[in-house]
């Protein structure tokens, strides 16, 4: 059999002592009709085209790193990558984009960003077919198909699919920043986000959507915003299948399943599945809101909430119903309202099956049975069910009124309640009752309404368990039971079980009188006298008679209970206070009307088994005059 013999004189010179073995030319074998082959086992060994690039590949075996830094002794694989890092150190950017005239430190780093400009994307994905413009990013994309992790953290089991992400997140363990904006003293622990954080203070968005033309500050919001026009959810939970847009919204959902919460407050024990919400939560303990308004200086605790506040400046509502067109500043407010469409209720509760349209709704629900508090006032240590109602406590405390009507110069505490009050300028009145087509400015007065047709009374006193239509009627009932007096008048300390009570007694010690009469301008303080007033102008009757005359001699009579002949039984409103006022054993009054006259017998009931006796009797004409015995 011929054999291959090789030259001794083409042999490589000895590598030095420090270098390692570096292979050169790879051993042949002779096939039987006499072709050289290579080795099979040399299709294992990577090739390289030049010496220098298997130099540098064999020091990724060896782990040497022979080139240092003499500013701050970072090592390095190779002169030239020591040569770009130096330029970080002198600021040098010798490579100018003609484009945008943008500065780089290395030819390497302008081509990856002309082809911001060009579109140009050479490396191809072979399984999908999706083209990027750096070979990074296409080797990152690959390990989405594979699910290769080969990067492992040596202090937790996480494995990463590049050396860059590996190398970041062992700065979590490690607690090191070392990137620091020269703006301010935040650190930051990956260079990327430094660049991006630099932004928020020169207002850079060089990415912009060609679809909308929304500029961002970072790409990777770019790509995740073009989802939105798209349709595009790329990541798909293994559990139920149910896809999403972001990455960080699939690793979200997927704790629903396993119920993890791996990130605990050091405060209150609160657990989070995110790292961002217990971020968010630690400024309820900390009080710290970094996020301020350019218009008004209102400080928020987190971006999205001024992101939102924003545009109540702006009047922006960028979020579309596509039933009734009506607009929307967030999408969650979108979803729940296009939940109104459909009538879909898919969140139920466990205990007593009503459902709700959005996960936050059934979450406050389950608190009514739990008894579960978690906001808690630091003035008045009082505790909330929701963050809503806790909000609004705050503003008794502050006095804050951040919402101004543009027509008069009143405040309000709550955007809701403005956007009431702005109904009282232009007289809009959208919510209308279905039964009897009376319309209303606010949903919740229309909600009280309807329960005059149904005669639903959910609100239940747990003393005495009298029923009510409207929340706020019970809490204020219950005072009756308690005896508390909240509200204190400045002035002279007097106390009041109702915010109104204090309002007009405070009008005693200022004088004001805010309702004024259009006829003759006298003033009033309440708006009820101004109302009684008017119809002195008008000559309006709005009360039947013999409602007034029933509810007036009750009153005379120091609670004596009313009850109505069949006579006039035809009167709703009087059945409905006859009802209201029916004695307990038998009637001490009675009522009787003709066409021309009212009848009120009264009489005494001494005991439920003795007959009632007459001990008087009043006659009324039809106009409500006395008709003398």
């Amino acid at each position: 059999m011929a054999t291959n013999h090789v030259n001794p004189a083409r042999q490589p010179s000895p590598p030095p002592p420090s270098s390692p073995q570096l292979i050169i030319e790879e051993p042949l074998h002779i096939t039987p009709q006499g072709s050289p082959h290579p080795d099979p086992d040399v299709d294992k060994l990577e090739r390289f085209c030049n010496k220098p690039s298997l130099s540098r590949h064999a020091l990724t075996h060896t782990g040497e790193k022979p080139y240092q830094c003499s500013e701050c002794q970072k090592c390095y694989r190779d002169q030239s990558s020591l040569t770009r890092h130096i330029r970080t150190h002198i600021g040098e950017k010798s490579f100018q984009c003609s484009e945008c005239q943008k500065c780089f430190s290395d030819q390497s780093s302008l081509t990856r960003h002309i082809r911001t400009h060009t579109g140009y994307k050479p490396f191809q994905c072979s399984e999908c077919h999706k083209c990027f413009s750096y070979k990074i990013r296409l080797t990152e994309h690959t390990r989405t198909h594979t699910g290769e992790n080969p990067y492992q953290c040596s202090e937790c089991p996480k494995h990463f699919k590049l050396k860059s992400l590996l190398t970041a997140h062992l700065r979590f363990h490690t607690g090191e920043k070392p990137y620091q904006c020269s703006e301010c003293p935040k650190h930051f622990n990956r260079k990327s986000t430094l660049t991006a954080h630099l932004r928020s203070h020169t207002g850079e968005k060089p990415y912009q959507c060609s679809e909308c033309q929304k500029s961002f500050r970072r790409k990777s919001y770019l790509t995740e915003h073009m989802r939105i026009h798209t349709g595009e959810k790329p990541y798909q939970c293994s559990e139920c299948q149910k896809s999403f847009s972001f990455k960080a919204t699939l690793y979200e959902h997927a704790l629903t399943h396993s119920g993890e919460k791996p990130y605990q407050c050091a405060e209150c024990q609160k657990s989070f599945c995110r790292k961002s919400k217990l971020t968010k939560h630690m400024r309820f303990h900390s009080g710290e809101k970094p996020y301020q308004c350019a218009e008004c200086q209102k400080c928020f605790s987190d971006k999205g909430g001024l992101t939102l506040h924003t545009r109540t400046h702006t009047g922006e509502k960028p979020y579309q119903c596509s039933e009734c067109q009506e607009r929307f500043c967030n999408k969650p407010s979108l979803s729940r309202h296009a939940l109104t469409h459909t009538g879909e209720k898919p969140y139920q509760c466990s205990e007593c099956q009503k459902c709700y349209r959005d996960q936050s709704s059934l979450t406050r629900h389950i608190r009514t049975h739990t008894g579960e508090q978690p906001y808690q006032c630091s003035e008045c240590q009082k505790c909330f069910i929701n963050k809503f109602s806790f909000t609004k406590h705050i503003r008794t405390h502050t006095g804050e009124k951040p919402y101004q009507c543009s027509e008069c110069p009143k405040d309000f505490r709550l955007k809701s309640l403005l956007t009431a009050h702005v109904r009282f300028h232009t007289g809009e009145k959208p919510y209308q009752c279905s039964e009897c087509q009376r319309c209303f400015s606010e949903r919740n007065s229309l909600t009280q309404h309807i329960r005059i047709h149904t005669g639903e009374k959910p609100y239940q006193c747990s003393e005495c368990h009298k029923c009510f239509s409207v929340k706020s009627n019970l809490i204020q009932h219950i005072r009756t039971h308690t005896g508390e007096k909240p509200y204190q008048c400045s002035e002279c300390h007097k106390c009041f079980s109702e915010k109104i009570s204090l309002i007009q007694h405070i009008r005693i010690h200022t004088g004001e009188k805010p309702y004024q009469c259009s006829e003759c301008q006298k003033c009033f303080n309440e708006k009820g006298s101004l109302t009684y007033h008017i119809r002195i102008h008008t000559g309006e009757k709005p009360y039947h008679l013999v409602r007034i005359l029933l509810y007036l001699w009750a009153l005379y009579l120091g609670g004596t209970h009313i009850q109505l002949s069949s006579s006039i039984a035809r009167s709703s409103d009087q059945t409905t206070a006859a009802s209201e006022s029916s004695a307990r054993c038998q009637p001490s009054s009675s009522v009787t009307v003709s066409d021309e006259t009212i009848v009120i017998d009264v009489l005494s009931v001494r005991s439920c088994t003795s007959p009632p006796v007459m001990v008087g009797r009043k006659t009324f004409t039809a106009d409500g005059d006395e008709v003398a015995a």
